[in-house]
């Protein structure tokens, strides 16, 4: 349901600073706290989706009742707040994008429909009814006037708004098409799909091209890295698969993580990614070396099920089952190397801490652990010194 009138007006009141005219020693108050990151957006449903808008600090994000709901973020303690909500999908919100500009957004859901809505307002422009046979699943903005559309039979659509009519109507996947993507050129469409296959159509020419070997477990994310010369596929058994750019047959190359799932990935430089899955962790990880570089946060216990970037790249915002929005500082992740040599690793060894809040600001032991992570690698060094002067003198 969309929020009651009473909930947007709590939300806006928390905001109010508190009526002080002098501390106790006579002095003017202190002022609102500044956080290194905007504090959690409590949701009254899960959300399925989130994205930033690309030029302003606006995120809007869609839930599991079917309800879309836009809030400004600040890093100022209080000062989230509440633009608007709409309410106008009858099934589950899958997927929200905002347009180049930032003047409109565009939503999917299970309901089949695709929205178009005013930004400022949150207002319903367009709605195209029955847009798939089946639940539409996955959404990608291609430019101002084309937009695709994967549903959940492996479906794939690609539509001219200026007509509210679509130029592609291809079914070639088995199962949902889980995720989608363009190359710079805007020529080369290549989606993912809980059938294990990447497909690759071009929509210059409105045709299909080709799918990828099978791979095991679904195909869940899609992205291009390293200038566009390689893409990496998400997997649901925790692998990285990459392809070379036209050598989309098969995979040049995978990288098996130790999570459950690679559900969704957000690419942060041409080497750097940052990975989401459904044991809650939000993985930093860089590509060529293959490298799980550590951990950027968490929603402890819950599958996440969206990540994106804010428009500045200082934040990664990530939704969970835990009906939170949390805000995340990467950005440190850009100066961030990995050296092509692997250090050894230790059993049991964490992952290392990107973020102040990777494993909670207040957790007592996150000094201990920061502690025990330099020991290692202090000693890691030296077994590798060791190593190198033994091997220098065969």
């Amino acid at each position: 349901m969309a929020a009651s009138s009473e909930h947007v007006e709590s939300a806006s009141t928390v905001t109010e600073p508190p009526e002080l005219d002098k501390t106790e020693d006579g002095g003017e108050p202190p002022g609102p706290k500044i956080r290194d990151t905007p504090g959690d957006i409590q949701l009254e449903a899960n959300a399925n989706t989130v994205a930033l808008h690309p030029s302003r600090d606006i995120l809007v994000c869609g839930d599991v009742d079917g309800d879309v709901y836009a809030f400004s973020y600040s890093c100022t303690e209080g000062e989230n707040r509440e633009l608007w909500s709409s309410g106008h999908h009858m099934k589950s919100c899958r997927q929200v994008r905002f347009s180049a500009d930032g003047q409109k957004l565009y939503s999917v859901s299970r309901d089949k429909c695709i929205h178009m809505l005013d930004v400022e307002r949150g207002q319903l422009v367009t709605r195209i009814r029955k847009a798939h046979e089946s639940p539409i699943n996955s959404l990608l903005l291609v430019d101002e006037n084309i937009l695709a559309t994967g549903d959940d039979v492996g479906t794939l659509k690609v539509w001219d708004m200026r007509k509210g009519t679509a130029i592609m109507d291809m079914k070639h996947h088995e199962d949902y098409i889980s995720d989608i993507t363009v190359d710079q050129a805007k020529r080369i469409l290549l989606t993912t799909s809980g059938d294990g296959t990447m497909g690759v159509f071009n929509i210059k020419r409105r045709r299909f091209e080709l799918l990828s070997e099978y791979q095991s477990g679904d195909l869940t994310s899609v992205a291009l890295m390293k200038r566009g010369k390689k893409v990496v596929c998400g997997s649901s058994e925790g692998t990285i698969y990459i392809f070379n750019w036209n050598g989309f047959g098969a995979t040049s190359d995978r990288f098996a993580i130790k999570a459950e799932s690679v559900d969704c990935i957000v690419p942060i430089t041409d080497n750097i990614m940052c990975t989401a899955s459904m044991d809650g962790y939000i993985r930093a990880i860089n590509l060529l070396p293959n490298r799980v570089i550590g951990c950027i946060g968490q929603h402890p216990g819950e599958p996440i099920e969206e990540l994106a970037k804010s428009w500045d790249s200082r934040f990664l915002v990530s939704c969970g089952h835990d009906q939170l929005v949390k805000f995340w500082d990467i950005s440190s992740l850009p100066n961030m190397t990995v050296n092509e040599y692997r250090k050894r690793k230790k059993k049991d060894k964490r992952m290392k801490s990107l973020t102040k809040k990777a494993f909670g600001e207040n957790d007592f032991f996150s000094g201990l652990l920061d502690e025990t992570e330099k020991k290692e690698e202090k000693e890691e060094e030296e077994e590798e010194e060791e190593d190198d002067s033994d091997s220098g003198s065969d």
